[in-house]
């Protein structure tokens, strides 16, 4: 009865484009067509997604040329207008509600990297950005994923030690020298990292920069493998 005086005074919507839905918390028909779920065949290594299999652990030519520091990247979905929607509400609109369905979403994609993890961490936001947006996404689904898998989750194991400026819009080469240098172990965390599997966890993947710079400042600390769990991911 509560269930139906809710659907009444607050009706389900979708995610993505707000026409109503039967449930809470799903996409209509029209927007889960268009939104690219990512499954195999995919890079071993990064999760790029094939248009076809060419191999079991096959790599993409990018990681072929140099393996990432980090060991896999698994992602749910492909990053496009499309699903943009879904990314820039979660951050921006303060529709933390969204982290246990999209918490569920990574659960599924990251079901075998979640069965090698000991310890989940988020990447961190600097502070100033943290105040100006209440809360870190990633952490956010960090937490789910830890109350979901029992795995324990360490939201402050890595700090942003400067603020950088916004990646969007910037090309790889100016990523790369935004985010360098820019994390930190939380001292606090150090033995606790070190000779475990860490999972690190964020919201969108473009060019690898951040989760890179992520990997090798958890590394240098001890950690004995990274892998890597986002909600979405660019594909060329």
């Amino acid at each position: 009865m509560l269930g139906q005086i809710l659907n009444l005074l607050f009706p389900p919507q979708c995610l993505n484009c707000d026409v109503r839905v039967p449930t809470h918390g799903t996409l209509c028909l029209s927007c889960w067509q268009k939104i690219q779920f990512i499954s195999d065949p995919m890079c071993d290594c990064c999760g790029l997604p094939f248009d076809y299999d060419i191999g079991n652990k096959a790599l993409c030519a990018q990681c072929m040329q140099k393996l990432p520091p980090y060991a896999h990247i698994r992602s749910v979905f492909r990053y496009d207008e499309n699903s943009r929607k879904l990314i820039t509400r979660f951050k921006y609109s303060d529709h933390t509600q969204f982290a246990n369905i999209y918490g569920a979403w990574l659960a599924k994609a990251g079901e075998n990297l979640l069965a090698d993890t000991d310890i989940i961490i988020p990447v961190p936001l600097h502070y100033f950005r943290f105040v100006q947006r209440h809360f870190n996404q990633s952490a956010l689904l960090a937490g789910f994923l830890s109350k979901k898998s029992g795995i324990k989750a360490i939201p402050d194991a890595l700090k942003r030690n400067r603020h950088t400026t916004p990646q969007t819009g910037l090309n790889r080469s100016q990523r790369e020298k935004n985010v360098k240098g820019a994390f930190v172990i939380n001292l606090r965390y150090k033995a606790t990292i070190k000779g475990k599997n860490i999972l690190l966890i964020d919201d969108v993947m473009t060019t690898g920069s951040t989760i890179e710079q992520c990997t090798k400042t958890l590394l240098k600390a001890g950690a004995m493998k990274v892998n890597i769990l986002t909600l979405a991911r660019t594909t060329k």
